[in-house]
């Protein structure tokens, strides 16, 4: 008796996959062969996979994944466990969470025809160079010598008949998802019996012209074919309305200001003369701005391009779809002290500290001494042989954790600097400020921007009052202003903490 084509799995399930192949993206900050990667990357994939509270329910088995050598592309193919007989191919989104990177990276000026999927007399559908490169590397890139369509072919073999294979992609896994997809339909498989496909893109910038999209839209057969977008979300407008962004964000902000703006312009002439259109109509998501990160709604084009990051990430789309989130990978909250010498207790606190645990000091690897995790948030360690001042990371098989200000390591002092406050952080010129942080002292300046603040008022270790300075803004300059000190060779990192804003120029 043959077996029934399920239906295909849900957008929950397929963002939720999505959302895996992000797992280990990073390298260690001490350095890892692609092999090391590869194996935390494997662990962590099958762990994520296993967890039954997730969307995917631990329903899904890990059968091949692959590793680019230079860590810009990753897949992985994925099999049911249960009677659904279902199989999901899965590319991996950008690495870098600068959205202005992604899109750059993508190498839009110029075209190139697709002819993996067409060939000469026919034309063959346009698509960007950049993405061109990216899936002859994903087709080329291989696990102990089988690539994608051998492992596809291999997994559909053994699958009992009328399998589903669904391609799915967040971001610029998305816009890889349509290539790979349209391909794999054009190739033979086991047995002569064709496999049913579907395609699940989230977030994903275009791909290629018209003639590509249509191609994927109008000329091939799914038994899914769908495309969600988070109406805030700055990449799926790339490469079809980049401008349009200009207005936004609504509800209190962060609005575009003139930086922004000029961001968007140049970005948004990337493609040149090309002309790019999306495959299909959307699924539109968060229509009336509901979900945002209200820790970045100023008027900068700091905030704004943090808010298009945070709209743009997995997170944001899982939890659009109202699908649990993954396993949290480590943070870094907090260390100290913040200052020694190789072989300096440190203690770190933060989250997910648990499943193979490294700790780098900037690029040098804590070799010296048992680090002991006492539970998910605490880990003793002592210091490795290092010099200046570094970012204290720990790193898990689901992942590195971000460098933050608050986790910072000098060998030999002094102690980091950092800004944590700003009271009020709106006024005109002559406004008294008090500025708070850590480890000021008393020679400390103060920066508007690139305007020093004269004569400010030092409590040392922690708190500084000054007179907002004039010639900060004007015409052409931004309102929203870091406010930044200069404390024992130290200039305090930048962020949402220490922003000002003055008046917008009549």
């Amino acid at each position: 008796m043959s077996a029934q084509q399920s239906p295909p799995a849900t957008p929950q399930v397929a963002m939720t996959l999505a959302a895996i192949a992000a797992t280990a993206a990073t390298p260690r900050p001490s350095g890892e062969s692609a092999a090391e990667q590869y194996a935390r990357m494997i662990l962590g994939i099958t762990q994520q996979l296993t967890v039954p509270l997730l969307a995917t329910q631990g329903g899904w088995t890990l059968a091949w994944a692959a590793l680019s050598e230079d860590n810009a592309n990753m897949a992985y193919l994925a099999k049911t466990n249960d009677r659904f007989n279902q199989f999901a191919v899965v590319l991996r989104g950008t690495v870098s969470s600068s959205v202005t990177d992604l899109l750059e990276d993508l190498d839009v000026g110029t075209v190139v025809p697709f002819t993996a999927v067409s060939t000469p007399p026919n034309p063959p559908p346009c698509v960007s160079k950049g993405a061109m490169e990216a899936f002859t590397q994903i087709m080329s890139m291989s696990a102990q010598g089988v690539t994608l369509p051998r492992a596809l072919a291999a997994a559909l073999a053994a699958a009992p008949p009328n399998p589903t294979v669904l391609v799915i992609g967040h971001s610029l896994g998305g816009c890889l998802a349509t290539m790979v997809a349209a391909y794999l339909q054009t190739l033979s498989w086991p047995g002569g019996a064709t496999p049913s496909f579907g395609l699940f893109t989230f977030a994903a910038p275009t791909a290629g012209g018209p003639d590509f999209a249509r191609h994927v839209t109008k000329d091939l057969s799914w038994v899914v074919n769908e495309r969600y977008v988070n109406c805030y979300d700055l990449v799926p407008l790339a490469w079809t309305s980049i401008d349009t962004a200009k207005g936004w964000y609504p509800h209190g902000g962060p609005v575009a200001d003139v930086d922004t703006k000029a961001v968007l312009s140049a970005v948004a002439g990337l493609p040149g003369p090309n002309t790019y259109a999306q495959p299909g109509p959307a699924v539109p998501l968060n229509p009336d701005y509901q979900t945002r990160n209200t820790a970045v709604m100023r008027k900068s084009l700091q905030d704004f391009m943090a808010q298009a990051a945070y709209q743009h990430s997995n997170d944001v789309y899982l939890r659009l779809l109202a699908a649990p989130s993954l396993l949290a990978g480590p943070v870094v909250t907090g260390i100290s002290p913040e200052t020694g010498q190789a072989g300096t207790r440190v203690t770190l606190t933060g989250t997910g500290f648990s499943g193979g645990v490294a700790v780098d000091f900037g690029p040098f690897a804590c070799t010296d001494g048992v680090i002991i995790v006492e539970d998910d948030s605490t880990i003793h360690v002592n210091a490795p042989l290092g010099i200046g001042v570094t970012d204290v990371r720990v790193t898990t098989c689901l992942g590195t954790s971000p460098a933050v200000p608050t986790a910072q390591f000098a060998y030999g002092g002094p102690e980091p600097v950092r800004v944590t406050g700003i009271s009020p952080d709106h006024g005109r010129s002559g406004t008294r400020v008090t500025v708070t942080g850590v480890n000021f002292t008393a020679d400390a300046k103060v920066f508007f921007a690139a305007v020093e603040a004269p004569g400010p008022q030092v409590t040392p270790p922690g708190t500084i009052t000054v007179a907002s300075p004039s010639g900060v803004t004007g015409t052409g300059k931004p309102s929203t202003v870091d406010v930044t000190v200069l404390s024992n060779g130290y200039s305090s990192p930048s962020g949402p903490a220490d922003e000002y804003t003055y008046p917008d120029p009549a």
